[in-house]
């Protein structure tokens, strides 16, 4: 049976992959020449590579291992995608005023993660379900709070706060974030270039969508 594993994909081979989110868009064009596009996806999936991130055996035997702990497409892990794993700018610490997640109704204590990215009526809202522990801040009408005050599920993004905010006071947060993936492949292909060396042709990830 499938299930995630809460473990991360090793960092030192995650900074050459190459990757980023894929939208699926249907478009049907008219007699006219006119177009008309829809999409059956509410969020974008993200698909990395991360073959070229490897150049050596013993590289390539702790992706034999790590992939082979998760048989294969199995079971799906935590990927830090260095482009985009903040709350803010990847170049900036997270701050507790970095994204609104919620505003309060005075009985509400519950909230999601949320990176929200663009702005106004056509802004995109991705919800966080793997945060990086022990990373999150949150801020209530402009005011952090204390870790004491809120508790964070980091296996689902979700916060707990103790108190409900009062109705009409911003919730607002800061944090690091994983993305949830798992191998795109049940086979590992590799090629060994030379003695002490190695080189995976293509590996493929798929972002879960959970």
């Amino acid at each position: 049976m499938s299930a995630f594993h809460e473990v991360l994909f090793p960092l030192k081979l995650a900074f050459g992959a190459s990757g980023g989110p894929e939208r699926r868009t249907e478009i049907v064009t008219l007699g006219s020449g006119r177009e008309e596009r829809n999409t059956p996806w509410a969020h974008a999936r993200r698909r990395y590579d991360v073959g070229g991130a490897i150049s050596a055996l013993d590289e390539l035997h702790e992706l034999i291992a790590f992939f082979e702990a998760r048989r294969g497409r199995l079971h799906g892990f935590r990927f830090r995608d260095f482009a985009d794993c903040r709350s803010g700018l990847p170049s900036a610490a997270p701050g507790a005023l970095d994204q609104p997640i919620g505003t309060g109704n005075g009985v509400q204590t519950a909230f999601q993660l949320i990176k929200t990215y663009g702005e106004g009526a056509e802004a995109y809202a991705r919800p966080i379900r793997k945060p990086v522990e022990d990373s999150v801040l949150i801020a209530v009408n402009g005011a952090a709070l204390s870790e004491s005050a809120f508790a964070v599920n980091y296996a689902t993004g979700m916060v707990t706060l103790l108190a409900a905010p009062v109705s009409g006071q911003a919730v607002t947060a800061g944090f690091a974030f994983d993305t949830p993936v798992r191998f795109d492949s049940d086979r590992l292909e590799a090629s060994l270039d030379a003695f002490g060396a190695g080189r995976l042709i293509q590996i493929q990830l798929i972002e879960l969508v959970l």
